[in-house]
């Protein structure tokens, strides 16, 4: 399969905060790193919901997305995703709508049903809240989400509660997830479907089967649209690419322990050897296999393997590379790397 082939790129930021810096430091880069992927040509910049982590910096997901949606000026913007049990369905619709109507075409809306954070935060976030079953309450509030931003008295979208600003603003709704029943969600109710699959990829290659099969055409969307998530680490050479690297690696090893903090700066990979014991490398290697590691031509063929086993409509690209000039250049040659061509100039 030729480069050319490869279908349109868009970027995952969890907006890292990373060793020797701060969340001030990790906005500011994003900000810029989104500029860089306009300029490279990706089509989405998506930023996640997570909470109560040292080395996570985009807890206030709506508001970053203004943010960089006010920074850029072309690529879309949008949430990978919002964590939907976190919030009133209402105040989605508003905070979105919001967005949507201060950068028109521009937003994305992706919905998650995980909390995104530990049970402790989890009760923090939602106590004001209903308790309810979540996989009754989800598909619930997904639905009421779509009437909000619908047009008033659109068949299926009638509701006494407007959202001002929001109705009418049609925001494209994505549902995220590592399970068949996101997959299944997604198809029922004919919307695109995302794969959490750079770091949950046990399921992958099933979830995408169940989605197409049981898929019910949508006016918005009358055929299945699946993306899937990939770590992707590009550099001049295979041997710098596995050095920064290694900040992931150390990142999974640090969850597989039950710590979380800044993303580490990158050691030798014989280094990391010694760090973690043979299962627990097994455990990151599992949770890592939807990743493409190297120079341009081995991070395409991977890429290519990839698209093959699983036809994705797109791929969403998280690359937490703890030097910031590092990041950039890695997104840049992937860039590149996806057209085939010697890339485009430094933005």
């Amino acid at each position: 399969m030729p480069a050319a082939s490869l279908p349109p790129r868009s970027v995952l930021d969890l907006s890292p905060i990373v060793e020797g810096g701060d969340a001030a430091q990790a906005l500011a880069r994003s900000l810029d790193l989104a500029r860089h992927a306009e300029a490279w040509g990706y089509r989405r910049y998506w930023v996640a919901e997570h909470h109560n982590m040292d080395g996570v910096a985009s807890s206030a997901t709506a508001v970053l997305v203004g943010y960089i949606a006010g920074g850029t000026t072309t690529i879309r913007v949008g949430s990978g995703g919002v964590m939907l049990p976190n919030h009133a369905p209402l105040v989605i619709a508003e905070q979105f709508g919001t967005l949507a109507t201060l950068y028109p075409g521009r937003i994305d809306l992706g919905l998650g049903r995980a909390p995104g954070t530990d049970r402790m935060t989890m009760r923090a976030l939602r106590r004001h809240l209903d308790a309810r079953d979540e996989e009754e309450g989800f598909p619930r509030d997904v639905i009421e989400l779509q009437a909000y931003l619908g047009d008033p008295g659109e068949p299926g979208h009638e509701h006494p509660v407007r959202a001002i600003p929001g109705q009418g603003t049609h925001v494209p709704v994505w549902l995220l997830g590592s399970s068949l029943y996101s997959a299944q969600l997604a198809a029922h109710l004919g919307l695109p479907f995302a794969f959490a699959s750079h770091f949950a990829p046990d399921l992958l290659l099933q979830a995408l089967q169940v989605y197409r099969a049981a898929y019910r055409p949508s006016p918005e969307w009358p055929k299945p649209h699946a993306m899937v998530g990939v770590n992707v680490v590009c550099a001049d050479s295979d041997d710098e690419a596995a050095r920064l690297f290694t900040s992931i690696q150390q990142r999974f090893l640090g969850m597989q322990r039950g710590r979380r903090g800044p993303l580490p700066r990158p050691i030798d990979p014989a280094a990391l050897e010694a760090m973690w014991t043979p299962l627990e490398k097994a455990q990151v290697q599992r949770m890592l296999v939807a990743s493409a590691v190297g120079s341009p031509d081995s991070v395409r063929r991977q890429l290519t393997s990839l698209v093959e086993q699983t036809q994705a409509d797109e791929l969403i690209v998280a690359g937490a590379i703890h030097d910031h000039a590092a990041r950039l250049r890695s997104y840049e040659l992937l860039a590149a790397a996806a057209c085939g061509a010697d890339g485009p100039a430094r933005a």
